[in-house]
This record gives structure tokens, C-alpha cells and sequence, in this order.
């Protein structure tokens, strides 16, 4: 069965054809009302650690740090949070939204690449 998952920025107005929308940064996005965001889930356990967050942040090297956050996505709660997702995905489009500038070198993209496997 074909997943599919797409990453865009949270800034962007949501498109008719997003699918589920769901928020994958810890913090909420800046200067953003939540009805404006029209987001549909926001798991938080998915998201990089605060620590991985500011580490990769403060110039950390984006293969360390998927590395270390693919390591993160391996404890329980990120797992199973995973799976559900993944089971979205099978059922009709997923849309990973991200505050990033760069979403292709992000957490999100991480995440997509991932659930399409």
C-alpha cells in the first residue's frame, strides 16, 4: 500500500489536498493562532529532544543529527507514536508541518522518509 506523506511549513495556509495535518516541532510555531494552523494532531513524543533540538541548532552536522534522532525514535512512547502515524498515512495523505526554514533538512524530513518506508 502507497503511503503518503508530504513536509511543509506550518506557515504555509493549509491546501485542501493536505490530508491529516500534523505538527511535528515540540514548541508551538510563533506568531500563530492554533485555528489559523488548522492542525489535526501534534504528537509531541515525536519530536527531537530539547537537547538534540539545541545541539543541532547550534551547528550540529544534519547527519549526526538525524543519527541521533533516529536513535531518539527508537524508545517506546516514540515508537508507538510511529505506528499510528505510519497507520494514518495508509489510510490517506499525511502532512508534516514544521516552523523549520529549512524543512528538508529537518526532524520532518526525517519523519517522512520514515513512515514511506
Amino acid at each position: 500500500m502507497t503511503v503518503t506523506v508530504r513536509v511543509r511549513r506550518i506557515y504555509e495556509p493549509p491546501e485542501p489536498d493536505d490530508g491529516r495535518r500534523v505538527l511535528v516541532d515540540r514548541l508551538w510555531p510563533r506568531g500563530l493562532a492554533k485555528d489559523e494552523a488548522q492542525v489535526d494532531e501534534w504528537p509531541k513524543g515525536l519530536t527531537p529532544s530539547t537537547e538534540l533540538r539545541k545541539w543541532y541548532h547550534g551547528g550540529g552536522a544534519y547527519e549526526e543529527f538525524r543519527r541521533r534522532y533516529e536513535a531518539e525514535l527508537d524508545g517506546p512512547e516514540a515508537a508507538e507514536l510511529l505506528d499510528g502515524l505510519r497507520k494514518s498515512a495508509r489510510k490517506g495523505r499525511v502532512t508534516l508541518l514544521t516552523a523549520s526554514k529549512t524543512p528538508e533538512e529537518s526532524h520532518a524530513q526525517v519523519l517522512a522518509e520514515l513512515l514511506r518506508s
